[in-house]
């Protein structure tokens, strides 16, 4: 994510969400304290950057029986894809997440096993792709 002229990675199966404010107010109109809105398990947000993956070798390209050892090239780092994707609103555990300032703005690193559900508009489907 890219703000003025400096840049946040994300690395890893992690991903950075926007802050969704908690609702300060109960249905019938209860106003309700900060430590109430602390103890939700769950919390949502929209998800503004991803990082590349879980990283995994490339062991197909080692023909050795001992691929912990380096030949003379290095090897190439695949990554299994991230399910989450920029623009999804996602549900997730709020005590895996870290709360982050970057540029004035809050966010939360969130890694991808906390996240619960995400919620993408059909418009960014990927045609045939059925979860």
């Amino acid at each position: 994510m890219r703000h003025n002229d400096k840049e946040l990675i994300v690395v890893g199966d992690r991903v950075l969400v926007r802050v969704e404010e908690g609702e300060d107010r109960t249905k019938v109109g209860l106003y309700l304290p900060p430590s109430a809105l602390d103890s939700q398990a769950v919390q949502g947000g929209k998800i503004v950057a991803t990082g590349p993956g879980l990283p995994m070798p490339d062991l197909a390209s080692d023909n050795s029986d001992e691929p912990w050892r380096t030949s003379a090239g290095r090897r190439e780092t695949r990554f299994v894809p991230m399910q989450a994707r920029r623009g999804d609103y996602a549900l997730f555990f709020r005590k895996a997440a870290v709360e982050i300032t970057f540029e004035h703005e809050r966010y939360l690193v969130v890694p991808q096993t906390a996240i619960l559900a995400l919620v993408r508009d059909s418009a960014d489907d990927t045609p045939g792709r059925e979860f």
